[in-house]
């Protein structure tokens, strides 16, 4: 019987049109890359009035809702959220305010995170988007992974990629990851996941 992964990596992403959900993908698949770890991906609900009182408490298809024994049980973090004016999604921002336990026991604090986005147009704050999702990160403690521009991708790109984290420039008619955007969520996924190896080992 194979042994369980070392390290578990979770990938929290809010996806409304199906863009940063297929980022997601392409993260995980990177953490699962990396010889003993492994990709545990989650979402969280949308905002709104019926979410706690009717929503089903199980998304329809694809992950689970996260919940805040995956974060306090992970060994990195890979958060992603569709752009909404330059700044992460509602949705994602609620989940991270109900952290203030982990932050008071600094649950999180010395592991390792990265960030990734979508937008529906080229120059829809991608890089503001990253950023405003780093400033929790850094409350929390974390160490912030971004893209180096060793990655090849990054300096070919003609649509996502930025050195804050990985993107994808989705459009208006929800176009698919391309191979470079692709190339730097997996990229993006395996960063995380040897930084979570190499901190667990000195910890």
């Amino acid at each position: 019987m194979p042994s369980s992964p070392s390290c578990a990596l979770l990938v929290l992403f809010y996806s409304r049109n199906g863009g940063t959900a297929r980022l997601a993908r392409e993260v995980a698949r990177g953490v699962d890359s990396v010889r003993g770890c492994s990709a545990v991906l989650r979402t969280v609900p949308p905002v709104s009035p019926s979410t706690e009182a009717v929503d089903p408490p199980v998304p329809d298809d694809g992950p689970p809702y996260a919940e805040l024994t995956d974060v306090e049980r992970c060994d990195g973090l890979l958060l992603g959220s569709p752009t909404r004016f330059g700044n992460m999604a509602a949705p994602l921002k609620h989940f991270l305010d109900g952290t203030s336990a982990q932050w008071l026991s600094g649950t999180l604090a010395g592991k390792p995170a990265g960030v990734f986005t979508s937008t529906a147009s080229l120059h829809g704050g991608q890089e503001s988007t990253l950023l405003s999702m780093m400033m929790p990160l850094l409350h929390h403690g974390m160490v912030i992974a971004g893209l180096p521009y060793s990655e090849p991708a990054l300096s070919a790109t003609r649509s996502g990629g930025t050195p804050y984290g990985a993107s994808h420039w989705a459009g208006s008619e929800g176009r698919d990851l391309d191979d470079d955007e692709a190339a730097l969520g997996y990229a993006l996924g395996a960063r995380v996941a040897g930084l979570a190896q190499r901190l667990a080992d000195r910890r």
